[in-house]
């Protein structure tokens, strides 16, 4: 939902790109100033892998098969390479793994570690806000993205057995980046995960570039241009940080300071250069903003695949716990975040007025919360001490509804030439939702207290109207 801004000034520049209104600037990309960034990718991270297969074969079903489209079957079980691991083993060994190793172990002038520590706290700030945001903005709005959808839906990571997993395995990743300073800086979890990340990257680029040679119809690089390329990065890159600031917060009614702003980017510009992403595009937040903007412009142009994994992130939310939410709860999410045009081109349902109050429910539950913590400094610390246990305990560790246990980001879903996502079943007679309670009551309180000061400030009036007339008299 896109709050209207009656002071907003509409010229030359002025732009609109699904229900959202902004400012074109000299900092801003042209779809065809952008368009050399889909054909430029990590050279170097797939440099590696080939050198990395070389010392430790990969699992024969990373492999091109020969006249099949399936994996030849094993009579024993893969064993699982540590490509990191191997990586830092090796890298003294070979100039290319070297190459590679000094880049990801060598911090930028720029970073400030003090900054970056800010920049971790900023997200345990909102954390609730943040993890709405990536998921139903952040995620499921970017499968507008139909370019980026070609690749996902070849992986079959986003079918609906698996798509729960898979996004809870992307909130490890951002949950190890951010659970400490030391998680970040070299050596560390949020460090290691990244590099792996960025193998895995290689792995499933290369894969789909090697299927698309056996069958030139399979993937059209002409079309979508090189999987995982640059452009393809900065925009993750964005939507885990510019979005979140500029689109998924606003949105349930969070501005962030200033200086958290500042922070925040510079956490993401650090990934950005272990990831090997371009870091120039999040420079200062100005530029990082005008970038998600112009991606909003370019990329976002939905498909019949993408209305296919924006469904099926949807089912495989539906009911699950720990939330239990209903699909009409998740919907009307997702339109609040997405707006009505984006989420109509992604075939999302029309919900009942009644989930879209449950939503506005929990937003006013947002605003009080974070508000109100980060205003007092003690509850604040409080607060980002306890999320990080509590997200990291949910996401990963509980075997019940989480991971269970930590993956190592090694490839699972390995694209074949008859590897789709299908869309699933919808799914009805689920258990009651904990969440959507909370919200109508949120709700039910936000518009009680509303209607009470509404009533004092009548009162108060109607008292200075008669004080006024007396002294007339």
């Amino acid at each position: 939902m896109s709050w209207p801004n009656p002071f907003l000034r509409k010229d030359e520049n002025s732009r609109y790109a699904w229900g959202y209104n902004f400012q074109w600037t000299p900092q801003h990309m042209t779809p065809e100033e952008m368009d050399p960034l889909k054909y430029s990718y990590d050279v170097l991270g797939e440099k590696c892998l080939e050198r990395l297969d070389t010392i430790s074969p990969p699992n024969p079903a990373e492999q091109l098969p020969r006249n099949r489209s399936r994996p030849i079957a094993s009579a024993k079980p893969p064993v699982k390479r540590d490509l990191y691991a191997l990586l830092r083993d090796h890298a003294s060994e070979d100039e290319t793994l070297g190459q590679l190793w000094d880049e990801v172990n060598t911090i930028p002038d720029w970073v400030d570690w003090d900054q970056i520590a800010r920049g971790q706290d900023v997200f345990y700030r909102y954390g609730g806000v943040a993890l709405t945001a990536l998921a139903y903005q952040s995620l499921l709005g970017g499968m507008g993205a139909a370019r980026v959808t070609e690749v996902l839906a070849r992986t079959g990571g986003f079918s609906t057995k698996v798509a729960k997993a898979r996004m809870y395995e992307t909130t490890q990743h951002i949950l190890q980046v951010t659970s400490s300073l030391e998680s970040i800086q070299l050596g560390g979890s949020g460090h290691v995960s990244t590099i792996r990340v960025r193998l895995l990257h290689a792995a499933v680029r290369r894969r789909i570039m090697k299927l698309a040679k056996e069958k030139p119809d399979y993937y059209s690089v002409e079309k979508f241009g090189i999987p995982i390329n640059d452009l393809d990065s900065i925009g993750t890159i964005s939507t885990f940080s510019a979005t979140l600031i500029w689109l998924g917060f606003p949105r349930q009614g969070i501005w962030m300071r200033h200086q958290e702003i500042l922070d925040y980017i510079a956490l993401w510009r650090l990934v950005a250069h272990y990831i090997g992403t371009p870091t120039e595009y999040f420079e200062t937040p100005e530029r990082a903003k005008a970038m998600m903007e112009s991606l909003l412009i370019s990329e976002i142009r939905p498909s019949e695949t993408s209305k296919v994994l924006a469904n099926n992130i949807i089912l495989s939310l539906q009911g699950q716990p720990p939330a239990y939410a209903s699909r009409d709860f998740l919907v009307a999410s997702a339109r609040w975040l997405n707006g009505d045009e984006l989420a109509d081109c992604l075939g999302l349902g029309r919900p009942s007025l009644y989930y879209k109050a449950l939503v506005a429910g929990q937003c006013i539950f947002f605003v009080f919360i974070c508000y109100t913590y980060r205003s007092i400094p003690y509850l604040d610390k409080r607060k980002l001490k306890a999320f990080r246990r509590i997200l990291y305990q949910v996401i990963v560790e509980n075997k019940t509804y989480g991971l269970g246990e930590e993956t190592t980001f090694d490839f699972k879903h390995i694209p074949n030439l008859d590897t789709t996502t299908t869309m699933g079943e919808h799914v009805s007679g689920l258990q009651d939702s904990g969440v959507e309670r909370r919200n109508l009551k949120a709700l039910v309180m936000g518009s009680a207290f509303m209607g009470l000061i509404s009533f004092l400030l009548v009162k108060t009036s109607l008292g200075a109207v008669r004080l006024l007339r007396g002294w007339v008299s």
